[in-house]
C-alpha cells in the first residue's frame, strides 16, 4: 500500500542584496529598515546579502551600482533597485513588489 504525502509548496524566497559604503548613518539606517520591512512582510522568505563597496569595491560592477546605500531585488525576477536608506516602507514594497502582510 503507498502512503501518500501532502508536500508543502514553499513560498518563493527572494534574494536581497544591499550594497553599502562602511557604517556611514545612511548604510546602517538602510539595512536596519530593510530588516524591519523584511521580517513584517517576508518572514522566513528572503536571503539578505550585504556588500560593502570599502571592502568589494569590485562588486558594484556587476550590478552597476551608481549610488550607495543600493537595495537590489535579484530573485523573483525581473531585478529591481531602490536607492537610499530605505524609509519609506510603501516606497519600498512597491519598488521590490511585495504585497504588503495583512495586520490582524
Amino acid at each position: 500500500m503507498a502512503e501518500e504525502f501532502e508536500e508543502e509548496i514553499p513560498a518563493e524566497t527572494w534574494e536581497l542584496r544591499l550594497y553599502v559604503a562602511g557604517q556611514t548613518p545612511k548604510s546602517v539606517t538602510a539595512l536596519a529598515n530593510l530588516r524591519k520591512h523584511c521580517e513584517q512582510h517576508l518572514k522566513g522568505r528572503y536571503k539578505l546579502e550585504v556588500i560593502d563597496l570599502l571592502v568589494n569595491p569590485q562588486l558594484a560592477e556587476g550590478d552597476q551600482i551608481l549610488a550607495i546605500p543600493t537595495l537590489v531585488r535579484k530573485v523573483p525576477e525581473p531585478i529591481r533597485k531602490i536607492i537610499g536608506d530605505l524609509s519609506n516602507e510603501e516606497r519600498v514594497l512597491v519598488g521590490l513588489d511585495v504585497r504588503p502582510a495583512l495586520s490582524n
